[in-house]
This record gives C-alpha cells, sequence and structure tokens, in this order.
C-alpha cells in the first residue's frame, strides 16, 4: 500500500495523494476525449469519467511501489 507523506510535519495518506494525481490525470484525459469527440461512442459520459478515475487509482497504486524501488 502507498505510505503516508510528510508534508512540513503534516501527515497526508498516500491514498489521498494518489487520488488528488488521478482525479488531475482524469480530468486532462476526459478534456482529451472531448475534444476529439470520442465522447460520442458511449452511452453515459459521466460512466465514462468514474470508470476513468478507478482505473487510473488502480494503475498509480501498483506503480508506486515500482517507483519506490528504483530510488
Amino acid at each position: 500500500m502507498v505510505a503516508d507523506l510528510s508534508i512540513d510535519g503534516v501527515l497526508v495518506p498516500g491514498l489521498l495523494a494518489v487520488a488528488l494525481v488521478a482525479l488531475a490525470l482524469t480530468l486532462i484525459a476526459s478534456g482529451l476525449l472531448a475534444r476529439l469527440g470520442l465522447y460520442r461512442f458511449f452511452a453515459y459520459r459521466p460512466l465514462v469519467g468514474l470508470s476513468l478515475f478507478v482505473i487510473l487509482v488502480e494503475l498509480l497504486v501498483r506503480l508506486v511501489p515500482l517507483l519506490e524501488k528504483m530510488k
């Protein structure tokens, strides 16, 4: 699991940091899908956004330990 982060002595849960990064990436991906007109292939746009967020959170949770080992 993702460890807690210490920012100036304040502990921030690691999952919160991962979720914020995933949210930013979701907004970028959603904007890209909208600009390219790919949302027309999906029946329910909010479900696509939620699915993107869940997928990105899972990918980041799996990638963070690998990045920590590289240090």
